[in-house]
C-alpha cells in the first residue's frame, strides 16, 4: 500500500488530483489532504509517507517553507502553475514537475519516475542516473516552455466611455485590493482590471520578468530601481515611478532574491 499527502489549497486541482490518482492500478491510501503550510508543517512532524503531491504557493505561504522546516525523506511531485520554481523543486526531494494544467500524459509519466524510486529492485547507483536524466530532462522542458509559451502582451481596461489598453511591458506591478485587481503603469496610474484574481493574471505572464512578492502584490523585474532591507525576513522594493515602498512577504524572500539576480 503506496501512503500519498496531496498538500493543495485549490478545490478543484484537488478533485483533478485525486482523480487520476483514483485511475491508477496500485493499492494507494491518500493520508491527509492539506491546504496549509502550518498544517503540512504539523502533519509531517508526526507522519511519514511514501509520496507527497505538492503545490507551490499555499493559502498562507510557499510550500518550500514546509520543507526547509521538516526533514522529509520520501520523494515529492509538484504540480504548480509556475514555472520559475523548478529549481528550488529538485532541491527539496523533487522526482517530477507537474505545470498546471497538466495532463494524464505527464501525470502518469511522473507517477512512472516515483515506482522507480519506490521499487526495491532499483539499485542506489541506477536510482541515482535516473534520477540525473529526469532532472535533465525537465529542465530542459521548462526551458523551452519558457521560450515558447504565448505570455499576455497587453491588458483591456473597460471604462464608461469604451475599452482601452495597457502593454504589459508598462506595468510596473498588478495589486489585488478589497477583492479588486489593479495595474500600475510607469506613469504612476492605477488601473482597474477584469481579472478576478492574481493567480489567473500570474498565469498568463513570463515569470522571468513577474513575480509575485506577497499575496496581493506582483512585480515586474525591469522596473525594479531599488531593493532594501526592511526587517530580518522581509525587503522593501522601490519601482521607477511609484512612491511607495512594497514589501515581500517573509515566505516568498528567499525565493524573491534568487529570483531576481537572474
Amino acid at each position: 500500500m503506496i501512503r500519498l499527502l496531496i498538500i493543495e489549497d485549490e478545490i478543484p486541482a484537488r478533485k483533478k488530483l485525486k482523480r487520476f490518482i483514483a485511475e491508477i492500478d496500485t493499492p494507494i491510501q491518500i493520508i491527509a489532504e492539506i491546504d496549509t503550510v502550518e498544517s503540512a508543517v504539523n502533519f509531517l512532524r508526526n507522519n511519514q509517507v511514501d509520496l507527497i503531491f505538492s503545490d507551490i504557493e499555499l493559502l498562507d505561504g510557499n510550500a518550500f517553507e514546509i520543507y526547509h522546516r521538516v526533514s522529509v525523506s520520501c520523494p515529492i511531485i509538484f504540480t504548480t502553475a509556475y514555472d520559475q520554481f523548478w529549481m528550488d523543486a529538485f532541491e527539496s526531494n523533487g522526482i517530477a514537475y507537474l505545470l498546471k494544467p497538466f495532463s494524464k500524459d505527464r501525470f502518469q509519466k511522473a507517477w512512472d519516475k516515483f515506482l522507480l524510486f519506490h521499487a526495491k529492485s532499483v539499485t542506489g547507483r541506477n536510482q541515482e542516473s535516473e534520477e540525473n536524466n529526469w532532472v535533465a530532462n525537465i529542465k530542459a522542458l521548462l526551458n523551452q516552455s519558457i521560450v515558447d509559451k504565448s505570455y499576455k502582451k497587453r491588458f483591456s481596461i473597460n471604462t464608461h466611455q469604451g475599452i482601452y489598453f495597457v502593454e504589459t511591458e508598462n506595468i510596473i506591478f498588478f495589486a489585488a485590493r478589497e477583492g479588486v485587481i489593479f495595474a500600475y503603469d510607469t506613469t504612476g496610474k492605477q488601473h482597474m482590471l477584469t481579472e478576478s484574481t492574481l493567480k489567473t493574471i500570474e498565469e498568463h505572464l513570463n515569470p522571468l520578468d513577474f513575480f509575485r512578492i506577497n499575496r496581493s502584490e506582483l512585480v515586474n523585474k525591469p522596473h525594479i530601481e531599488k531593493i532594501e532591507r526592511y526587517s530580518k525576513n522581509t525587503l522593501a522594493i522601490k519601482l521607477k515611478g511609484y512612491n511607495n515602498h512594497l514589501k515581500t512577504s517573509q515566505s516568498n524572500t528567499a525565493a524573491f532574491r534568487d529570483w531576481v539576480e537572474k
